[in-house]
């Protein structure tokens, strides 16, 4: 076999050893002897860049996956759990719910518009290639102080490549959240999640089954972009990041909806074998991962890949991560019918392999066999690594900081405007009126709510969907941090009349090799894991990113929770703002003196200091329980989650939402401006019609849930009184205003 290829530039296997160039691709010593093991030589050039992104952090896990095994995988409604390109969960009649979330940082921290959107391109190939049709896409997204004139810079481009790439496409953007903190700045975070419709019978695998069966290649030509994605996206920002450019893909909207809508016809025409979409390392981790999965083998023939750029060697056709391409494989008599359905959507769909029963991955290029390596050492035998853990100092000296120490704050119409103000609060019209959210015209609840809510066509099913994680509660304390994450989540779908189904994560930490960071993503896994067993959510897929660092250190720890809850009727569906004058008020859940990593902390005290607030998932389960059987019941008419900005914050969104005001008295023991600015969880401010008032409180009282009524809605101005002395007077207009204007300021 040649150990040397055509190109002149690239080093021989001799070369590669001797200078270690396989440093350079993020492959260490131990791992590359580990390579000459499997092969029984030295690797040339393309085989060691084949096993470098496919043994890379962001392919194989092999840092996280003694961690990831933790999670709850199965339940009765989990049809597919991890391992494919998405999980799917059962939602009754034959039909379930297919989504995934991944991310997209550092291509978006050196190239935002193409980095956000080749993501959102890159999701959404993962639902449509397990036979699912996109319904709906989200986000969650994490930048600097935008302060800075970088973090504008970034944010400005990251929102407009979200909304080029989903708007063309037509897939409605409907929901997602946004944090601001400096421990971001330089490496902002870029989550995208899609969510997607099937029926039973039409879920697809992506597996290369059946020895002999053409491979083909769908989509357009190959390009010189992307390649080493994968790795670059496994390892540190540096300074000289700006130079892996290249390494950031291209994206093209309009050539994925052709992609998409002829790859939903082959699947609708039965003649489907296996399918996946060409992701992170591109042509390598597609056609290694399907011949994996069905224990075969598969030889490409690299001259029959299409190429949009001259004189490209076998590394970078393998290597290269071009954008809106897919691999599938078909029965030899099917070859004409798949082929004419690519060619009446004016797509390439070439043969460019075939699938074997050696188990190898075998390269051809001009005559010659260019590669060959066995598919379980490149898929299944990575080495993992279980990396030691240390608490961090922060953590230990964060203990004994008293957060109830800060002076008290008696002007609280200035500080709720503050906090209201602050960009992670404020309202996120800017970036989601950029965002076509009402396309397919199914969005029932738009952008804006606990949640976003999307119908089932033809039923009187919808699906309930959001994003969620505070990254400060889980530097503070990632056990307790990681609860939240899954709970509030759960919160916000019950909060809109749906049932939490599944989660999909998002796991952005720093530098795992760093014993502190990889505490963090212990501790966050374990508290996450235990929330979902607790509320019956088990993760069905997800993402793991790690090396997210900048020059002052690791970003905040940020498992993001993507969560999907089922709509059992449209009638259960349920909005955060008030709905008419007279409506009674209540809390439900415990107000505690719990001010560590709230936003009033940060934005008033202009600190990130002390514990998180801390969470019992029984009490969490039994709220979310009585707050969904009362909606189903037909007694709630608004529902919102208490979270970021506390009970102040809540009150002033129920009524800027509802455009209307309220009053509200509120009996606590707790200093007035530490009751409304309490980040306290398991907290959900609901009103009801006075007639069902009573109703309500029975209902939830009977549950076990604490309740206090707190007053009413109407007027034109938020006032409320904590034991009957009055702290807030602010016209609901006023707070509207600034609430609105707060982003788009910073922006000008």
């Amino acid at each position: 076999m040649a150990q040397q290829l055509s190109a002149a530039k690239e080093p021989t296997a001799q070369q590669i050893r001797e200078q270690k160039v396989y440093k350079q691709m993020g492959v260490t010593d131990a791992e590359y002897e580990l390579i000459c093991g499997f092969l029984g030589r030295d690797p040339n050039y393309v085989e060691i860049g084949v096993f470098s992104v496919m043994w890379s952090e962001h392919c194989s896990y092999k840092n996280s996956k003694p961690v990831l095994r933790k999670f709850p995988v199965t339940g009765p409604r989990v049809l597919m759990g991890p391992g494919e390109g998405a999980g799917i969960v059962d939602i009754g009649d034959q039909q379930a719910v297919v989504f995934k979330i991944e991310s997209h940082n550092h291509p978006s921290a050196i190239e935002p518009y193409q980095g956000a959107a080749t993501g959102v391109g890159g999701i959404i190939r993962d639902i449509f290639s397990m036979g699912a049709r996109p319904v709906a896409s989200l986000n969650s997204l994490r930048f600097g102080s935008l302060k800075n004139d970088r973090v504008k810079y970034l944010f400005e481009h990251v929102v407009a490549g979200i909304a080029g790439y989903g708007n063309c496409i037509g897939i409605p953007t409907v929901g997602g959240e946004i944090m601001f903190d400096e421990s971001y700045e330089g490496n902002p975070l870029v989550n995208a999640m899609c969510v997607g419709l099937i029926d039973h019978e039409k879920i697809q695998r992506g597996v290369a089954k059946g020895v002999g069966n053409p491979v083909f290649y769908v989509g357009p030509a190959t390009g010189r972009d992307g390649i080493h994605g994968a790795t670059f996206a496994s390892e540190e920002l540096t300074a000289e990041s700006e130079a892996k450019r290249p390494a950031v893909q291209v994206g093209d909207p309009f050539m994925e909806k052709l992609v998409l809508e002829a790859t939903l016809e082959l699947i609708n025409s039965g003649i489907v074998v296996g399918i996946q979409d060409m992701g992170a390392a591109g042509l390598t981790c597609s056609s290694s991962e399907m011949a994996s999965k069905a224990g075969n083998g598969m030889e490409l023939y690299l001259d029959e890949v299409p190429q949009r750029e001259t004189g490209m060697t076998p590394y970078e056709m393998m290597l290269s991560e071009s954008q809106e391409r897919m691999l599938f494989v078909v029965l030899p008599e099917h070859e004409a019918q798949a082929k004419a359905i690519f060619d009446r959507w004016g797509l390439i769909c070439a043969k460019v392999g075939k699938v074997t029963d050696d188990g190898n991955l075998k390269l051809f290029h001009k005559g010659e066999m260019v590669g060959s390596m066995p598919v379980k050492a490149l898929v299944d035998e990575c080495p993992v690594y279980n990396k030691p853990s240390k608490v961090p100092a922060y953590y230990v000296e964060s203990a004994s900081i008293d957060t109830s120490r800060y002076a008290e704050v008696t002007d609280l119409n200035a500080a709720l405007k503050t906090v209201l103000s602050a960009p992670t609060v404020a309202s996120k019209e800017w970036v989601y009126n950029q965002y076509d959210y009402m396309v397919r015209t199914e969005t029932y609840v738009q952008p804006g709510s606990d949640a976003a809510v999307v119908g089932v066509p033809g039923t009187r099913k919808a699906l309930a969907m959001t994003t969620d994680c505070n990254g400060r509660f889980v530097y503070l304390d990632p056990e307790v941090g990681g609860k939240i994450a899954v709970s509030e989540a759960a919160r916000n779908i019950v909060c809109s009349g749906a049932e939490p189904l599944a989660i999909t994560d998002n796991l952005n930490f720093g530098n795992p090799e760093k014993p502190e960071i990889f505490w963090q993503i212990e501790k966050s896994v374990d508290g996450m894991a235990e929330a979902c067993r607790r509320l019956d959510t088990p993760v069905i897929g997800g993402n793991v990113s790690l090396y997210n660092e900048n020059a002052k250190g690791a970003i905040y720890p940020t498992p993001v929770v993507g969560m999907v809850g089922l709509v059992h009727d449209h009638d259960h569906i349920t909005t955060q703002g008030f709905k008419a004058d007279g409506d009674v008020i209540f809390l439900l859940g415990e107000t505690k003196l719990e001010l560590g990593g709230s936003e009033f902390q940060k934005s008033v005290h202009g600190v990130t200091e002390g514990r998180p607030p801390g969470i019992d998932l029984d009490v969490e389960k039994t709220l979310l329980g009585a707050v969904l059987k009362s909606i189903q019941s037909g007694l709630v008419a608004s529902a919102h989650d208490v979270s970021d900005g506390g009970l102040a914050v809540a009150l002033a969104e129920s009524c800027i939402s509802g455009r209307r005001g309220a009053s509200v008295d509120f009996a606590t023991s707790l200093r007035a401006d530490h009751a409304l600015f309490s980040e306290s969880q398991s907290r959900i401010l609901l009103s009801a019609k006075p007639e069902k008032a009573a109703a309500l409180r029975e209902a939830l009282v009977g549950a076990g849930v604490p309740v206090a009524e707190l007053g009413r809605v109407g007027g034109s101005t938020l006032d409320i009184r904590v034991n009957g002395r009055a702290v807030v007077g602010s016209p609901v207009g006023e707070l509207e205003k600034v609430w609105k204007d707060a982003i788009p300021c910073f922006m000008q």
